[in-house]
């Protein structure tokens, strides 16, 4: 292998290894930092902000240290943390790994710039093969995995990463592994290494620059497979919600395609330069209107104008002609791969940092969008010619067929089928979720599951599900539990399209509606998904999941007010359950919305029962409520530490026929 094959590999490597501590790092803000939502979003903001405006200090280490020693020791800490996390220890181990790894990674990324001018290759294999194996691992990213498995494989990414990073040599052409020498045929692969091999030039400080803006929308939309998978699943209902897809995640080997056929392939002259702006502008655009039925054409979009703009800024520099014009270069890539992260650590608290103070949030992807088109569209135009598609289809297909696998191996999709007969009794639980993340911060889906399963449930009514934020390290929980406990689901989005409750069932069920809520106040979005579950010979129930989202210093009253009304309309007679995270205790006026709309509390046998929080619960603010022909029995808040809230689950009689 050419050392410049080497150095491209190895920028693609560490860039996979940066992204999944990341995966850790950004959900350990909210889950662990943050305390159980007890602490303030502005010392989270502060506590994410604050590692990558460390960050922008090292270009000066480099500059006075040199580029290969730091480069050396921070892909050692980089690859140590990845390891570690491995184990997924939880609490503030796990949170202080993550931030090491984290800082290590940037200092690393810094490093790297100030050796490689043309760095699109490397990136852009390292964002498309990310994309491709988080959607083979079915959003479940190794780190959270934990089996042998995942400790052989993540073994040998760190191992191979660190015998790249340790190979002597020079940096100068790291992105000419697929582009071969200039303006020259391809050769065989041990032709001499050509330009390829000659100290970095002054250039690729544009590329640089978009590393971190390009990861932001990459994982955000572009190249997120739980957001592919959620887009498909909107397709499948219609009316604003969203049901068990097949074959959710198809849309990931065609975004994974575009991407990098658009950012490996030299782009066109003139005006032509414009399809990737315009591209992703509209993708940005799409995906801010926060509609599901436009998730697929955002991510579509995205993926190939960010490959395209990618490519723009991927120019062969000349050699520097001298070692003051070379070390210029190397402290202007530094610092605008640490500026570039940056930006990346704004959008991402500025987007999400929204769902808690209430501001809108519509513009920080299109902004974002806006910087990178201009950032690229503004940059020279691409003169050194590629010596033949063969490379970098070549590159590509080896990342697309990985990508395509991700359909076969990683989509299973549960089917509800009526039993023999209408059932006599169904099990009812509740559980709001917090996303997937335990009280010790890990991804405990296998907890969750395992309480929730104990019961034998009927029907589960989600709250806090999370389907695709970066912020939460990009999964599809929903997806994911409904996997685990059989049972397919119907979604209702309340922040955005990927946020939201739902409700899975062992029945089939018709009719779905959603009912937005106002926020009066409230800076989180909340609904009510109302669906029918059909049992058999005309039996028919009702059942309705709501997150109530109570006003600063008040409770939910009006929220309480319209999800009864909705649900008592939605119902027409029929037996109604209506359950979730009420966020509201018996006795309060919000409470009380329940009852005088003549529902039952069905957990009033075993009350007190305090739901929150997981480990000393003390409120009862998780409920179940159900008409009065429904007669509830064995009400339970089964213990568990898999969510910040307990589930509560009651076995209710149907009416006799």
């Amino acid at each position: 292998m050419r050392y410049r094959q080497l150095t491209t590999g190895t920028l693609a490597l560490g860039v996979l290894l940066l992204i999944d501590v990341l995966r850790v790092w950004l959900p350990g803000i909210i889950t662990i930092f943050g305390q159980a939502a007890s602490t303030p979003a502005e010392l989270m903001g502060a506590f994410a902000l604050g590692w990558f405006v460390l960050a922008m200090g090292a270009p000066a280490v480099v500059r006075r240290v040199g580029a290969r020693p730091v480069t050396v020791v921070a892909a050692v800490a980089l690859a140590v943390a990845r390891l570690a996390l491995t184990a997924a220890p939880g609490g503030r181990t796990q949170l202080w790994l993550a931030t090491a790894g984290l800082l290590a990674g940037l200092v690393w990324l810094v490093g790297v710039a100030a050796d490689t001018d043309r760095p699109v290759p490397g990136l852009a294999l390292g964002f498309a093969v990310n994309a491709a194996l988080h959607a083979v691992l079915d959003t479940v990213d190794l780190v959270w995995r934990g089996d042998w498995v995942a400790w052989l494989l993540s073994a040998v990414a760190v191992a191979v990463f660190l015998a790249g990073t340790a190979q002597p040599g020079k940096r100068g052409g790291a992105g000419d592994a697929l582009t071969g020498p200039v303006d020259a045929p391809a050769g065989p692969a041990d032709a001499p290494a050509g330009p390829a091999d000659a100290p970095a030039g002054p250039g690729g400080g544009r590329a640089w620059l978009l590393a971190g803006p390009a990861l932001l929308l990459a994982g955000m939309v572009a190249l997120s497979p739980a957001l592919a998978r959620t887009g498909m699943s909107y397709l499948v209902a219609g009316d604003g919600v969203a049901r068990s897809p097949l074959f959710g995640l198809a849309p990931v080997p065609v975004a994974v395609a575009g991407f990098l056929c658009a950012a490996l392939i030299r782009p066109p002259r003139g005006w032509g330069r414009a399809y990737g702006p315009v591209a992703l502008l509209a993708g940005a655009v799409l995906f801010a209107l926060d509609r599901g039925d436009l998730l697929l054409p955002a991510i579509l979009l995205a993926a190939v104008g960010l490959g395209a703009c990618l490519a723009l800024t991927d120019d062969a520099s000349q050699p520097a002609s001298d070692t003051a014009s070379a070390g210029t270069g190397a402290s202007r890539r530094g610092y605008a791969a640490a500026a570039g992260m940056l930006v990346f650590a704004l959008g991402a608290v500025a987007y999400y940092s929204a769902y808690d103070l209430g501001y809108p949030n519509a513009a920080v992807p299109v902004v974002v969008a806006v910087l990178i088109a201009a950032v690229a569209f503004t940059a020279r135009p691409v003169v050194h010619r590629l010596p033949g598609l063969f490379p970098p289809l070549r590159a590509a297909a080896a990342v697309i067929a990985l990508a395509l696998l991700a359909p076969v191996l990683a989509d299973e999709v549960p089917v509800a089928s009526n039993r023999e007969g209408p059932p006599e009794r169904l099990t009812v639980v509740a559980y709001n979720i917090r996303m997937g993340f335990g009280l010790d911060g890990r991804f405990d889906l296998t907890g969750l599951a395992q309480v929730v399963d104990r019961q034998r449930p009927d029907v589960v009514l989600l709250s806090e599900v999370d389907r695709a934020w970066l912020l939460n390290g990009g999964h599809d929980t929903l997806d994911l539990l409904s996997e685990r406990l059989g049972m397919p689901y119907v979604f209702g989005p309340a922040a955005d399209p990927v946020w939201g409750d739902a409700v899975l069932s062992r029945w089939p069920v018709r009719d779905p509606r959603t009912l937005p809520l106002a926020a009066v106040g409230a800076p989180t979005g909340a609904q009510a998904l109302a669906v029918t579950l059909d049992l058999g010979d005309g039996v028919r129930t009702a059942v309705v999941s709501t997150h109530l989202q109570p006003p600063p210093g008040k409770g939910p009253v009006v929220q309480a007010r319209a999800v009864a009304d909705f649900a008592t309309r939605y119902a027409a007679g029929r037996p109604l359950v209506v359950a979730g995270d009420l966020n509201t205790e018996p006795g309060d006026a919000a409470f009380a919305e329940f009852t005088k709309a003549g529902l039952v509390d069905a957990l009033a046998a075993a009350r007190p029962l305090a739901t929150s929080p997981a480990d000393d619960p003390r409120q009862q603010i998780d409920h179940i409520f159900v008409s009065p022909g429904l007669t509830p029995g064995d009400p339970v808040a089964p213990r568990s530490t898999a969510s910040d809230h307990l589930p509560v689950a009651v076995t209710v009689t149907l009416p006799p026929r």
